[in-house]
């Protein structure tokens, strides 16, 4: 079983489809996977911070189902867990949203198997999971590849906390979640759970860029992080294209790669009773 777990509101829904579908149609395997989604209804700070809807569940599994009988879906609501160890800490207005900081509540989900893979919604798989996936992780929480200007900015092993190979039983054995639980808990940090994550590590493994490559597609790239990146033309400028901005993504980036995960999104979409604007 290849476990990967996505964390949100109803608002990257459409980021969870493509990159699901990513993972699915890049991949060659007879081994089923299990999806774990942690969800959560905390529109009393926003009104845009709403769980997953059942509408959008139901659409979410029979995705999944349609790449293997065997595949799972399981639908987590962390509200209870978020409000007591989250609730009213520095961090709650994360840079992100409130959303990011619930990966780290991972070791209190009963469920969660002892090798599991986090991924942030906007990514695309542009090769095998497998690559990643059979990563040896003996001895270490995690693995992680470099964040792209951060290991220039600020220190050459700095990771990106997109992409995250746990090991589940190792991180439970050294308390990487209740240190960092207990970080967010007390101080302010400049980016939330990442920064927290990497003040609790006692040791990981850095991945090769290829594994979470926040700027460039090469054909050897395994995952493509649309996060947010610097523009030089025509002035310095940043954006944040996501993967489901398919127009964008074909204008501005001249990808074509995913076109054919693109045309399965938008027919999965349009069968359904919920339709996206795009």
């Amino acid at each position: 079983m290849i476990d990967i777990l996505f964390c949100g509101n109803d608002g990257v829904f459409d980021g969870m489809l493509t990159c699901t579908l990513s993972v699915l149609m890049r991949t060659d395997t007879a081994e089923p996977f299990h999806f774990h989604v942690f969800t959560m209804d905390v529109s009393h700070l926003d009104e845009r911070y709403i769980p997953l809807t059942k509408e959008h569940i139901a659409l979410y599994r029979k995705a999944v189902k349609e790449f293997g009988k065997d595949n799972r879906v399981t639908v987590y609501d962390v509200t209870e867990l978020y409000m007591k160890y989250f609730s009213g800490c520095p961090n709650e207005g994360a840079y992100c949203s409130p959303y990011t900081l619930i990966r780290l509540l991972a070791d209190r989900v009963k469920g969660i198997p002892d090798k599991l893979l986090y991924l942030d919604a906007d990514i695309m798989f542009n090769r095998d999971v497998r690559l990643l996936w059979d990563t040896d992780l003996e001895g270490r929480e995690y693995a992680a590849a470099r964040d792209h200007y951060g290991k220039y900015l600020l220190y050459p092993n700095y990771i990106n906390a997109g992409v995250l190979l746990f090991n589940i039983a190792e991180a439970k054995r050294t308390r990487l979640f209740p240190k960092a639980r207990a970080w967010l808990q007390r101080k302010k940090l400049t980016f939330a759970d990442q920064s927290a994550l990497i003040r609790s590590t006692t040791r990981k493994k850095v991945l090769p860029q290829r594994f979470n490559d926040q700027k460039f597609l090469h054909r050897h790239t395994v995952v493509r992080h649309f996060s947010k990146r610097l523009f030089w033309l025509p002035y310095p400028h940043t954006d944040n294209i996501k993967q489901w901005h398919i127009d964008k993504v074909h204008k501005v980036f001249g990808y074509r790669q995913f076109d054919d995960i693109y045309d399965k999104y938008l027919s999965l979409i349009k069968s359904s009773p919920v339709k996206e604007i795009l």
